[in-house]
């Protein structure tokens, strides 16, 4: 295994672990960030595997998707892509108040609990 996908392994497991600890303290809009985190990063990890270089530096996961060759449940992937869109505003939002509305307990809580399936559904391709 190539170093920087150990280290991408490394830091996606510490983003999703933050976002538990986000989630325990209320803090909703950063549970979708460090979700979206986590995702990127474990897939990150598999295109330096399959790229055989350092990904490149994008937020983009349905990008990371393509050029890792990275394949996933239907269900999945609808999830993957509905946070990537989510990025963008949990970044730069242009209205606090309705992105607070926005992401909810109950939302935050989904979003924590897919991101879980879906890095379970990328780490164990890294295992392969």
């Amino acid at each position: 295994m190539r170093k920087d996908t150990a280290n991408f392994i490394q830091s996606a497991e510490y983003d999703l672990e933050t976002a538990k600890y986000m989630f325990n303290s209320e803090r909703y809009i950063y549970v979708v960030f460090m979700c979206h985190l986590c995702i990127e990063k474990i897939s990150k990890a598999i295109c330096a595997e399959v790229l055989k270089k350092n990904p490149p530096k994008t937020h983009n996961i349905i990008y990371l998707f393509k050029i890792g060759k990275i394949q996933i449940p239907k269900e999945l992937f609808e999830f993957v892509a509905k946070i990537n869109n989510a990025s963008v505003v949990t970044r730069y939002p242009e209205d606090f108040q309705k992105l607070s509305k926005a992401f909810p307990r109950e939302i935050a809580k989904e979003y924590l609990s897919k991101t879980e399936e879906v890095f379970k559904c990328l780490r164990e391709k890294l295992r392969k």
